[in-house]
């Protein structure tokens, strides 16, 4: 019994801390940054085959939240009238992504962990 008593507070803080995560195996969220110069449209193409577009994001302007599976998923990114550029970025659980057009229409994707 008195056992039981000097491990019932552990259970309590180990249940604690596993309860602390934000995010609980969910998909990953995308957005479109685009500080660059131009007007941008984005094709992304999932990890289960369905595309989505966000279309005219203005320089200076943020595109709403998008949810994909996780996977493969691919940014077909046209900036004015420039030649698209494709970004392919591995998606995982409880991930947000931030695919950023920078001052010089370089396009990168940044990474951010939910539960942190």
């Amino acid at each position: 019994m008195k056992r039981s008593l000097l491990l019932l507070p552990l259970l309590v803080l180990l249940i604690g801390l596993g309860s602390c995560k934000k995010c609980r195996k969910e998909d990953p969220i995308s957005r479109i940054v685009n500080n660059g110069t131009e007007s941008a449209s984005v094709q992304i193409q999932t990890s289960g085959g369905n595309t989505v577009n966000i279309n005219n994001i203005l320089p200076g302007q943020t595109s709403e939240d998008k949810s994909f599976a996780e996977g493969l998923v691919t940014f077909t990114i046209s900036i004015g009238n420039n030649n698209p550029k494709v970004l392919d970025v591995p998606m995982e659980q409880c991930w947000e992504y931030e695919i950023v057009i920078d001052a010089n229409n370089n396009v990168t994707s940044v990474p951010m962990d939910r539960n942190e």
